[in-house]
């Protein structure tokens, strides 16, 4: 779980809409990105301007392709020749 605040308007309307539609949110923190779903948006109503304490809920990364199996069979260039 990542929780920070910010006071950026633009950020906190992407977020929303990521909550909204359940998609995944990355955000940027001290050179390292943070990716996951957003669980909750609350408003600091005592500070000016105005801020905003966001929750996110971090994902496994997901794997890369050099991980994945290799295709098997012949290629499509064996087709052809």
């Amino acid at each position: 779980m990542f929780t920070f605040e910010t006071s950026d308007q633009k950020e906190v309307r992407r977020l929303r809409i990521a909550q909204f539609n359940g998609r995944t949110a990355t955000v940027r923190s001290a050179g390292s990105a943070v990716t996951g779903h957003v669980r909750s948006i609350v408003q600091n109503k005592s500070s000016i301007p105005a801020a905003w304490t966001i929750t996110i809920i971090s994902e496994a990364p997901k794997p890369t392709l050099s991980s994945r199996p290799a295709a098997r069979g012949r290629s499509l260039m064996e087709d052809f020749c």
